[in-house]
């Protein structure tokens, strides 16, 4: 069903229709449908209220500190850097210095790993179910990446307040915090 809807555009709506009627060749009917249709699917970040992770991401990119890696490209490194033994000495030394800087970010901005697992999450590393008092059942997309981030969180949260155990299965691992028992 088509209805008929009758709108007034300001003089900025009107050179916004005319420019995307003459770039895309549609007609201003369906460059409005077009429109409408993106607005709604958009609409948090449209309405000027974006999602926390549409934030998130726009911050952690717009930073420089944080690109945005497909999955393939993670695993094609991983099986380089490994090539089915055990991975490169020069690249645990480098992914570990990473790790050791996170630590000290970390201290400064985390206070359970439970905040920490939630963040690498969000970064797309793994998924995360928190089970009960510190105890987190964590999915990694293969064990290699499984090995790496596991490598990571137990460098990487070094310097919180708890003490983190991690009992590695195949692509999953069950990540205990306990107080720290210094």
């Amino acid at each position: 069903m088509t209805r008929r809807v009758t709108v007034s555009l300001d003089e900025d709506s009107t050179t916004a229709l005319e420019t995307l009627s003459g770039e895309t060749g549609e007609g201003q009917s369906e460059v409005i449908r077009r429109a409408l249709a993106f607005y709604a699917a958009n609409f948090e970040a449209a309405s000027g209220q974006p999602s926390d992770n549409l934030e998130q991401y726009y911050r952690m990119l717009s930073s420089g500190e944080h690109v945005l890696l497909d999955i393939d490209f993670l695993h094609a490194f991983l099986a380089h850097v490994s090539d089915g033994n055990d991975p490169d000495p020069s690249f645990v030394e480098a992914a570990d210095r990473v790790s050791d800087y996170h630590a000290r970010e970390y201290a400064e901005r985390f206070d359970e790993v439970g905040d920490v697992l939630e963040w690498l999450s969000f970064c797309g590393f793994l998924a995360v179910r928190h089970e009960d008092s510190g105890v987190y059942h964590v999915v990694f997309p293969s064990e290699p990446i499984r090995w790496f981030m596991s490598r990571f969180i137990e460098r990487s949260t070094a310097d919180l307040p708890v003490d983190v155990e991690i009992e590695p299965g195949v692509s999953k691992a069950i990540i205990t915090e306990r107080p720290a028992t210094d």
